[in-house]
């Protein structure tokens, strides 16, 4: 652990968790707006279910692009042996390379993230369905990979902090990625609560800043919180950072800004229709099925 690593950590975690509480807060503080009511609309149980599977296809799909993206730059240097598992990597033989290359699978996960956002704003998809597990795509991509930077400034065994310290960071630097990196959480954070909100299929859910923090908790709070147990499924066995302590960080960082901002986002359109839960169904076992059967013994590459 780095010497300045505690005080990055109560830095980090104090904007981290403080900032949507703050900015939760001030639309409470507003609650006399009459913009903050809205006509009030049955919780959509079917939307909830089908997020919540989507959510869990979305994190293990990004995971394992990381893990892949972690693999194959080491597959192809001399002298190294990598092994795909369902939740993590390891490699046999040795080349400096190696430490640089831990940091390739976060900018995997953050490319494809930052990737299906833009699909969202540029192109979108005409399905309900294709367009919310973009929006779970584009979540996990920039959460999954933003805090490992932070985590990377203070513990340099982390993979990221590994190809940090290849790369040879100075103190200034290390401060400057952990900005970056928070900075990036917030304001992606507040950019995606627009296409979750757009997801609603009437624009009664949605008028409102109460009815639009009302909205995001049944697509997206407590289908990311509801998912974290499936999720662990997927993982198992494994220590408890890796089975438990990874998808709830990155849940929870990326659900307090979304929740956050929800009520601040004017002039929602709501574009959403019936959502299929079939083929997230199928998708999610076929998932778990190849995780458990295939990748947890390892493949060599």
């Amino acid at each position: 652990m780095r010497p300045d690593a505690g005080t990055i950590l109560i830095l980090s975690t104090l904007v981290a968790f403080g900032g949507p509480l703050i900015l939760g807060l001030a639309g409470l503080v507003r609650r006399g707006d009459r913009a903050m009511s809205g006509p009030s609309l049955a919780w959509d149980w079917r939307l909830t279910g089908v997020s919540t599977l989507l959510h869990v296809l979305a994190f293990n799909l990004i995971f394992f692009v990381q893990e892949v993206f972690l693999v194959l730059p080491k597959a192809l240097t001399p002298g190294l042996e990598p092994v795909l598992f369902h939740n993590n990597h390891d490699w046999t033989g040795d080349n400096p390379l190696a430490e640089l290359f831990q940091g390739t699978g976060a900018l995997a996960t953050l490319i494809v993230g930052l990737a299906a956002f833009a699909a969202l704003r540029l192109r979108p998809p005409a399905s309900t369905t294709a367009r919310l597990f973009l929006v779970w795509l584009a979540f996990h991509g920039v959460f999954m990979a933003l805090p490992q930077v932070v985590v990377g400034t203070m513990l340099p065994p982390n993979d990221v902090g590994r190809a940090m310290t290849y790369l040879g960071f100075t103190t200034p630097v290390y401060w400057a990625a952990t900005a970056a990196a928070l900075a990036g959480m917030a304001v992606f954070g507040v950019a995606l609560a627009r296409p979750m909100l757009e997801v609603a299929s009437h624009p009664a859910a949605v008028a409102g800043r109460g009815s639009r923090t009302l909205f995001m908790l049944q697509a997206a709070v407590v289908p990311g919180l509801a998912g974290l147990p499936l999720i662990f499924a997927y993982r198992v066995p494994g220590g408890l950072d890796q089975v438990v302590l990874v998808p709830v960080v990155i849940t929870v960082l990326g659900l307090a800004w979304l929740a956050g901002a929800a009520w601040t986002v004017s002039d929602v359109r709501a574009r959403g229709g019936a959502v299929a839960w079939r083929w997230p169904l199928i998708a999610c076992l076929a998932v778990l099925a190849i995780f458990q059967v295939v990748l947890r013994p390892g493949i060599a590459f």
